[in-house]
Formats: C-alpha cells, structure tokens, sequence
C-alpha cells in the first residue's frame, strides 16, 4: 500500500472520491450527519495524496534518480562521479578499466525497460534492465563522436540510505553478444 500511495497517487485518489461521493450519497438518501463528515473528510484527502506521493521518494525513484545522475557524470567526463555509485570492487574495477578509454559528448538513457525490485533480499536489492545511448570517441583518436546504443543490465544493492551498483552487463539492444559485451 505505501509504494500505491507513492507511486500511483491517481489510483488512491479514484478510491477516495468513489468513496467520498458514496457517503455523500449516502448522506443524501439517509441524512445522517457522520456520512457526509466522512464523504468531505474523504475528498479533502484527495490533494493530501498527491502531497504525499511528492514528497516521497521509493526505492524505484531513488534507484532511476541515480541511473540519471550517472548518465549526467558520464557525459561529463567525470568518471569519478560516476565510480561513487559502484560497491563492488570487481564491478568498479572493470569500469576504471573501459571508461578512461572514451571521452563522452552525450550519455543518455534511451528507455529504463524495468526495475524489479528482489523481494524478500536482506540488503534490499534489484535489477534494472535499460539501454542507453551515447556519442563517443576514443582518447587515442581512432574513433570520432560514434553513436552507440548499448542495452545495460545493472543490479543495485542498498547500502545504508543509498543504492550502489553490485554487477553490471552490457550487450548490443538486439541479438547475441559481441566483441564488447561484458560478463
């Protein structure tokens, strides 16, 4: 009910005006008094849901939050930002090795496919399924502003109040492997 209430304040907000005009009505048919109080009481809820749904920030809205940093760090050149968000030393180990290679003229995120949230995991962890698009060039100058489009696949863990990436894969959006695609 919490993630509803923050994620989906449309849906809370159908269930408190259905309910708020069925006591209203009720109020109407009846004329009690107490159906009508909780009938207004329900409406006034309506903008207290999207109040609340404003302010709160879930797991999936935290984990895109930093997915759209990092897309911003990377376009940057600053890879420093960029390593942060990475708690696995192998993970980040491999991204030392392949991002100094590159310089960036635009990093975006194409289409965020999923979040999944791994019920029942103790640190809370999830998947994320997305592919992005960047123009690059090689720092030896071989390659000049290439467009790539690259389908990523991370695993966030929650570590303390933040979510760091623990494994990632990268592979061309559509078909097999390649030459670049990780492990």
């Amino acid at each position: 009910m919490p993630s509803l209430l923050a994620e989906q304040p449309w849906i809370v907000s159908l269930m408190l005006g259905m309910l708020g005009g069925g006591l209203l009505f009720g109020w109407l048919q009846t004329g009690k008094k107490a159906a009508a109080v909780m009938g207004i009481i329900a409406l006034a809820l309506i903008p207290v849901a999207f109040l609340v749904a404003s302010k709160w920030e879930t797991d999936r809205e935290q984990i895109e939050r930093v997915i759209y940093e990092t897309a911003d760090a990377v376009e940057k050149n600053d890879f420093e930002r960029a390593y942060r968000i990475i708690g696995d030393e192998k993970a980040e180990a491999m991204a030392r090795l392949e991002l100094p290679q590159f310089e960036f003229t635009m990093a975006r995120v194409n289409k965020l496919r999923s979040i999944t949230m791994i019920e029942g995991s103790f640190p809370p962890e999830a998947d994320v399924d997305m592919s992005v698009k960047v123009d690059v060039s090689n720092q030896r100058g071989g390659v000049r502003n290439l467009r790539v489009v690259r389908r990523l696949e991370l695993r966030f863990q929650k570590v303390g109040d933040r979510w760091v990436v623990t494994e990632y894969r990268h592979s061309p959006v559509a078909g097999g492997p390649d030459q670049f695609t990780t492990q």
